[in-house]
């Protein structure tokens, strides 16, 4: 079957026009700006009557089999439903442990990477834990990156964090290393996804790895950099000197007084004079969300990629170009992360389309060339939810 999307504004993430665009299979086979003559092909046509048409966002830091569990074996958050993805817009997802990487394991996590696959969906995988030594699949970070296709680095490694194995400079040298040659040797993004605490050291190891060692800077990727104004400013000065940083779109709700919502963290960086390529910004999706009061825990609930959408909604409402607010969605982390065909809407590239409704968020929502999302419905849905009444 072929899809023609007629009369999309596009944005591949850069804007394009108003363009037709032809999918076949799982890719796009065609933009034009002549309606193409497809006469004798069974072709579905959907006009979009200038709506505009965005690459499926990529979500670089989701707990695919759930987070959470540090209150309580009863907080172990659940893994998110194909669908919780999909309605955001997005397509695309790496998938990793967090603190609990004991009872939860790299082979487990694989196998939901899997299973988001089968259902639709681009998944991949981080391979370890916030601690060392690391939890993995072939006992060597180096081999499981090298060895088995959906790992494309490290994550979540835990530093200035009280959660953390507290690393030394040298036991971060050496996994950040070993994730650097496994992506020589196999042309993946061989990167190291750190993350961040709100301790008072912050990114210091990280300035003394770069400083003392010959690591790359593109193999360090920290994240949850936006949890406090002071370690968003380092994190800034990190990224003039070649560190492409995550910024996590913690919900309004769950923010303390000192954190840079993850919407003015973006528009802080698009007004810095950084490179733009090294922004990404990633949900936490499936992470659980804390809330304490006065030391005692009052509430618990979870991080979904709907984080994504709401960010994406508004940036836009603050009057951010569309142009600007999509690359730390789409083609940054895609490139970041050397994940073929995503991020983009090209001539070759995967069929994840997103269209976006009159209030700013997806609407109908294609992964793979296959329709998840029309007029904000799942239509696509994993294999153990349940069906809309």
């Amino acid at each position: 079957m072929l899809t023609l999307l007629l009369h999309a504004d596009l944005y591949a993430p850069e804007p394009l026009g108003r363009r037709h665009v032809l999918v076949a299979g799982e890719q796009i086979v065609s933009i034009t700006e002549a309606v193409p003559q497809l006469a004798g092909l069974a072709v579905e046509t959907v006009d979009l009557e200038g709506r505009r048409l965005i690459p499926g966002l990529v979500d670089a830091h989701v707990h695919v089999t759930g987070g959470g569990g540090e209150a309580g074996p009863e907080t172990a958050a659940p893994a998110p439903a194909l669908s919780a993805y999909t309605t955001a817009g997005v397509t695309s997802v790496i998938g990793l442990l967090g603190t609990d990487d004991t009872t939860r394991t790299t082979a487990g996590l694989l196998r939901r990477v899997y299973g988001l696959r089968r259902e639709g969906l681009s998944a991949w995988a981080w391979t370890g834990g916030y601690h060392l030594p690391p939890t993995t699949l072939t006992g060597s970070v180096r081999t499981d990156v090298a060895s088995v296709e959906p790992i494309i680095g490290f994550g979540e490694l835990a530093v200035s964090d009280h959660r953390s194995s507290q690393p030394t400079m040298a036991e971060l040298a050496r996994v950040a290393a070993d994730c650097h040659v496994a992506g020589l040797m196999t042309g993946k993004a061989g990167v190291l996804h750190l993350h961040l605490g709100d301790g008072a050291r912050g990114l210091d190891l990280l300035r003394e790895l770069l400083a003392e060692t010959e690591v790359p800077a593109r193999t360090l990727h920290p994240t949850h950099v936006n949890r406090r104004s002071g370690l968003f400013d380092e994190a800034l000065a990190l990224a003039a000197s070649g560190v492409t940083i995550d910024v996590t779109a913690f919900p309004p709700a769950f923010a303390t007084t000192d954190e840079v919502l993850a919407a003015d963290a973006v528009v802080r960086f698009l007004d810095s004079d950084l490179p733009r390529d090294r922004l990404t910004v990633s949900s936490d999706g499936g992470g659980c969300l804390p809330e304490f009061r006065d030391g005692r825990l009052v509430r618990m609930d979870f991080a979904t990629s709907g984080a994504l959408a709401d960010l994406l909604a508004d940036l836009l409402g603050r009057g951010v170009p569309l142009a600007d607010a999509l690359p730390p969605l789409t083609s940054t982390p895609a490139g970041h992360l050397r994940l073929p065909g995503k991020g983009r809407l090209a001539l070759g590239a995967s069929a994840d389309l997103v269209v976006l409704g009159d209030d700013d968020r997806p609407s109908d929502v294609m992964a793979r060339g296959r329709w998840h999302v029309r007029d904000g419905r799942a239509v696509v849905r994993g294999t153990f939810e349940r069906p809309d009444a």
